[in-house]
């Protein structure tokens, strides 16, 4: 492997373990505060053990993605120096302004939380973790602002051989970036649900603290179904700006090689890149990709044959993590529906309790597929249309980002096996 293939593995490696803790971080503060609010205002110890108990949680996920997010920004100086220097001047301000405005913010209150047990007020602990959700999705905010802009750059201009920022205002309101994040904000939520459902409906199925962890399983069921539903309808809009922005990655998703009215869509198909077809198509559903990307079943969507080879994305990463993110989602959409149909009587439906423990790891599986798509959708571009991914990377020896990604995997396999086993003790103990 040469140094850029070295550097996007690495990266994709630490990206990809970094959101593995991130979204439960954005969905599940907002389900502790209701459950400490409901406990300021009723005094009900039942919300306060609730608090206690999903707030544990919380700090082993909010711990390990504070540690991972560090070393993620520290490979744009290391591995991205040459696309640091070509585009710092409008990727800075946005990492700049998720520091001050959020992350201080969250690290701030969320050890007045976690150290306040029993010291302050339930009213002022309420508010300090209500504060936490806020700082942790204006986080994202910013964050999915930067990745958006890499996307579908605007409000920039190219001087001195560099991107310069030109409209501030242009960053931050960006279609492209704002669908993104509002797609993955409410991905967060459905994994925050689906994580709380899970785990209750494990509980339940012991039969440890039935009478508690139904508490919790109604809130995750409602929360679950709802990001769900609103997903599946945002992810539809999100195409329809992939659309206009990046063609390339629609003509991959659905692999698109003539270009013409009345798109199809396949149910099964197997894309053939190197002989540009598809293989065993199957399930045809014409014009439906015009429909999706266009509402307009005549409207014109551009094959991968009218693209030059160097400018279209890997067709099959696309393609396959598109179509995993697509199932699973709607697969969550049939399980939190379930969830929600069953919330006031769960002891009575063990076979949907025991679908919903196995479904934990769903909606992690599509959030990782979804960034795959994203990001594989993107190539060969690290900013869409100005910037080159081969001409981004710094200039290291192999030797050099191979240790690095050794360490990092090693690394990363040690920390990620102690968090998981710290959770695993945690929801074994349960609430106390």
């Amino acid at each position: 492997m040469d140094v850029l293939t070295l550097s996007r593995l690495q990266f994709a490696v630490a990206t990809l373990f970094h959101f593995l803790f991130v979204p439960v971080s954005m969905g599940l503060p907002v389900l502790i505060a209701i459950f400490e609010t409901r406990y300021a205002r009723s005094g009900n110890p039942d919300f306060f053990k609730h608090a206690r108990f999903w707030g544990r949680l919380l700090m082993l996920n909010f711990v390990v993605g504070v540690v991972t997010g560090l070393t993620l920004e520290f490979q744009f100086g290391t591995n991205w120096s040459r696309y640091s220097k070509y585009v710092g001047d409008v990727f800075g301000p946005l990492l700049a302004a998720e520091v001050v405005t959020a992350f201080f913010l969250e690290s701030t209150f969320i050890s007045i939380w976690f150290f306040g047990w029993n010291k302050l007020s339930p009213k002022v602990h309420a508010v300090s973790i209500w504060l936490v959700a806020l700082a942790a999705n204006l986080s994202a905010f910013w964050i999915l602002l930067a990745n958006g802009w890499m996307q579908a750059p605007q409000g920039y201009a190219i001087r001195n051989g560099r991107a310069e920022l030109t409209s501030f205002w242009s960053l931050v309101s960006n279609p492209f970036s704002l669908h993104q994040v509002a797609h993955t904000i409410l991905a967060g939520f459905t994994i925050a649900g689906f994580f709380v459902v899970g785990i209750s409906a494990y509980q339940i199925l012991r039969r440890h603290q039935v009478a508690l962890f139904s508490q919790s399983f109604r809130l995750g069921a409602l929360l679950a179904f709802l990001a769900a539903v609103l997903v599946v309808v945002q992810g539809h809009l999100n195409g329809e700006v992939v659309a206009d922005h990046q063609p390339a990655k629609l003509a991959s998703m659905e692999p698109t090689w003539e270009t013409g009215a009345w798109a199809p869509v396949y149910l099964f198909l197997i894309p053939d890149q190197a002989n540009e077809r598809n293989l065993c198509e199957f399930g045809k559903i014409p014009g439906m990709l015009s429909v999706l990307a266009y509402r307009n079943p005549n409207a014109v969507v551009k094959g991968l044959k009218d693209f030059p080879r160097e400018d279209r994305p890997p067709i099959l990463w696309t393609f396959a993590s598109f179509r995993v993110m697509v199932t699973l989602g709607f697969l969550l959409l049939l399980l939190g529906f379930l969830a929600w149909w069953i919330r006031n009587k769960p002891e009575a439906h063990p076979w949907i309790l025991k679908a919903l423990v196995a479904a934990i790891p769903l909606p992690y599986l599509a959030s990782e597929a979804g960034w795959t798509m994203t990001e594989m959708g993107r190539q060969p571009w690290i900013v869409y249309g100005i910037l080159r991914t081969k001409d981004a990377a710094s200039d290291l020896a192999c030797v050099q980002v191979a240790t690095s990604l050794f360490a990092f995997l090693a690394v990363y396999s040690i920390l990620g096996l102690i968090a998981l086993a710290l959770m695993i003790r945690e929801i074994r103990k349960g609430i106390v």
